[in-house]
């Protein structure tokens, strides 16, 4: 799994302009499966992205988790993760999971989040989504569970 954390002010995803996920302060989870991809990694992430230390204290020092300062995610899918660019000007998606693979899976990060204590949104999956992020810092943050 390979995910992108931006901390927000705000998010939200809107498909043919409705709104159908919005959160406030917290965390944009942009969620990338690959085939070998399950519980192992999601839980592991989940865990992580809870409590990985990247909001300001009082002090303006990086020391508070997402559910020290009351924060939501938003979990997108974007199998755009796995892109290899090494041959030629169009990526290849290869080596992403499958849609029967990766839906349930990412669905099933957002439950671990939520069951971390972190009241989690989606996406759609496979759905042309508009993402707006209203990144905070800005902060982008690249971790990969293999």
């Amino acid at each position: 799994m390979r995910v992108v954390i931006q901390r927000v002010r705000a998010g939200k995803v809107l498909i043919e302009g409705e709104t159908i996920a919005e959160i406030g302060k917290g965390l944009v989870i942009l969620t990338g499966i690959g085939p070998e991809d399950g519980e192992a990694q999601a839980k592991y992430l989940a865990e992580k992205i809870a409590t990985l230390r990247i909001f300001q204290d009082e002090e303006g020092k990086t020391n508070l988790s997402c559910l020290d300062v009351g924060g939501e995610a938003l979990v997108v899918s974007q199998f755009t993760l796995y892109a290899d660019t090494r041959k030629g000007r169009r990526p290849s998606f290869i080596n992403a999971a499958p849609p029967e693979i990766a839906e349930p899976l990412v669905d099933r990060f957002a439950e671990l989040l939520r069951q971390q204590g972190v009241p989690t949104q989606t996406g759609q999956f496979g759905a042309e989504m508009m993402v707006e992020i209203h990144n905070d810092g800005p902060v982008t943050i690249w971790i990969e569970r293999l």
